[in-house]
């Protein structure tokens, strides 16, 4: 029997993973997995080639994704946690249009660093119809993202950022209207933080040390001058210049002592409102920081989902 989580009502990995439905849907999977102590069926998610399995097995059973793999290398990101954000982001759209979930390629999303995984425009069109906007620095990423659009025949438009200190600016045109931003932005200030994070997961992993990760990850992906604290101050320093062209922007915050910081950012920006919605994931919380320029009674049409 699957373990329970405390992920999101309508997060279809609420109870855990059902091994015997991912079987059936991919029977490559199968050699992948094993029994934990207790007698359950689960995979050793400290092998990188098991991991990327299971993963192309919970896009296609649950997502319709029929075709998916990425770059060596590149991270692979776990579906659950990373559908969250998705569902939490419907909830935020519907405290703003009178509590009903949007649905439909009517609402615009734009993904910050949409990776070469695609994960949140795969899960998200799955999940509400939303159209989305993937942004990404690094040409190869894009290259694989743009690829699994071809297998699925899927509508993503995909954007290269052409300079690295820059989020909105370049890529937002001028005749865009998002209803939602949302951005997984790399957490660590330096290339050894990084590495020493490596060495914590593998530990917690019980596999001792590695300078791998299961999940993987470049460089672009994992860290970045100031770490996320200065890639969020960013963030907001450039929505201002978007700021009627996006009801709300969003990003994930991996540290829960960066959010009081951030919400001085926030402030010193003069937002018209800004929320903290925590998602809780098993033993562990996440969280992402929303904030928007637009008063409720100002917002335009385009803005009702």
């Amino acid at each position: 029997m699957a373990t329970k989580t405390n992920l999101h009502p309508r997060n279809p990995h609420k109870e855990g993973y059902d091994f015997a439905r991912l079987v059936a849907c991919l029977p490559e999977l199968e050699p992948f997995t094993t029994r934990n102590p207790a007698g359950e069926t689960t995979i050793d998610f400290r092998d990188v080639a098991a991991v990327r399995m299971l993963n192309r097995a919970l896009l296609k059973s649950h997502y319709d994704v029929e075709v998916w793999d990425l770059p060596a290398n590149y991270l692979c990101p776990p579906i659950p946690g990373r559908v969250d954000y998705i569902h939490h982001l419907a909830d935020l759209l519907a405290r703003s249009n009178g509590n009903e979930i949007p649905r439909g390629a009517k609402i615009k999303a734009l993904d910050i660093g949409t990776g070469a995984s695609l994960v949140y425009p795969l899960t998200g069109q799955s999940a509400y119809g939303w159209h989305f906007t993937g942004v990404d620095i690094d040409p190869v990423a894009l290259e694989s993202a743009h690829q699994i659009c071809r297998d699925n025949t899927l509508d993503v438009d995909l954007r290269l950022q052409p300079a690295r200190e820059d989020v909105f600016n370049g890529v937002i045109k001028p005749d865009d209207r998002f209803h939602v931003s949302l951005c997984n932005p790399p957490f660590h200030a330096s290339m050894e933080k990084a590495a020493r994070g490596t060495q914590r997961k593998w530990a917690n992993l019980g596999k001792g040390r590695s300078a791998k990760l299961n999940f993987g990850g470049q460089n672009a992906e994992l860290w970045c001058p100031g770490g996320e604290i200065k890639f969020i101050a960013n963030m907001v320093d450039q929505s201002r210049a978007y700021a009627d062209q996006c009801l709300w922007f969003t990003s994930l915050v991996s540290k829960k002592d960066n959010v009081q910081t951030l919400y001085k950012i926030l402030k010193k920006a003069k937002v018209a409102n800004c929320d903290v919605v925590e998602m809780a994931q098993g033993q562990k919380t996440s969280r992402f920081i929303a904030w928007s320029f637009i008063r409720k009674d100002q917002r335009p049409a385009f803005m009702k989902a």
